[in-house]
């Protein structure tokens, strides 16, 4: 619930409120609250602009999971696609990317600026399984270079899934995490 919450939001909008405040108090000679305003207000209202700043925006779901799939979830899905999902639907800070640092690991990153950008998920039931689809704009990463990966990817994302990968349109690729059944969560 919380990774719901832009924080940085909070903290501006707290922030700004207790520092408007505490100028109010202070021209109209209330000391308690002119120090409320001051000592609290304007470090929230950085602390909130900082996280603004680092903000690292939800991914959204590109259409609604169907109520077979979320059954299927329920079911079939390993630790490993539970953490991807709750980890790059919710708001993160400091990190340039969802999933920077796997993608480094993986050898999908060739630099910042050709780094393959999430950009929406689904889920799906594929022939009965739970498939989670992490949904790239791989500009410079071409449909080659992911399926040369592929067995790197269901090593690196643990037991109990197989990945497909697919290119659904120019410089946009599917990584299809599809449980096996072997590892439930």
């Amino acid at each position: 619930m919380l990774g719901r919450i832009s924080l940085g939001t909070v903290g501006l909008v707290v922030g700004g409120l207790l520092t408007v405040v505490g100028f109010i108090a202070y021209f109209s000679s209330s000391a308690t609250l002119n120090l409320v305003g001051f000592f609290y207000g304007i470090p929230l209202l950085l602390g909130g602009l900082a996280l603004k700043i680092s903000e690292l925006t939800p991914v959204p779901y590109s259409q609604p999971p169907s109520a077979a799939a979320l059954a299927l979830r329920d079911q079939q899905a390993t630790e490993t696609q539970h953490q991807i999902r709750k980890d790059v639907t919710r708001y993160r800070y400091g990190q340039s990317a969802h999933l920077d640092s796997s993608l480094e690991s993986l050898g999908l990153e060739p630099t910042d600026d050709e780094r393959p950008v999430l950009v929406a998920l689904r889920e799906e039931d594929r022939d009965g399984a739970y498939a989670l689809v992490l949904e790239f704009e791989s500009e410079y990463v071409s449909l080659e270079k992911w399926n040369s990966k592929r067995e790197k990817i269901e090593r690196f994302f643990g037991p109990g899934l197989r990945v497909e990968i697919s290119q659904p349109g120019e410089d946009y690729i599917d990584v299809a995490l599809i449980s096996t059944g072997a590892v439930q969560a």
